[in-house]
């Protein structure tokens, strides 16, 4: 696959993963515990709108990856 194709892929996942994470997210946040405290929320939020790097990160490694050299015969 080239690295192209892999960009390509890789966005279209981020983007996925994005709008997921959001959506549950959001969901999430409407549990009672969280919802009744500013402060819980506001570390609720924090955490959250940050945690979507860390299974984003192996997705754009991926992508990066430089195309294998084709061993010519």
């Amino acid at each position: 696959m080239t690295i192209r194709t892999r960009k390509f892929l890789g966005a279209i996942l981020l983007l996925v993963l994005a709008t997921v994470w959001a959506l549950l997210g959001m969901a999430a946040a409407q549990i009672p515990w969280i919802a009744e405290s500013g402060w819980r929320q506001a570390i609720y939020y924090v955490v959250v709108g940050m945690g979507w790097v860390l299974p984003a990160m192996p997705i754009v490694s991926w992508m990066q990856r430089p195309d294998r050299v084709k061993s010519g015969s």
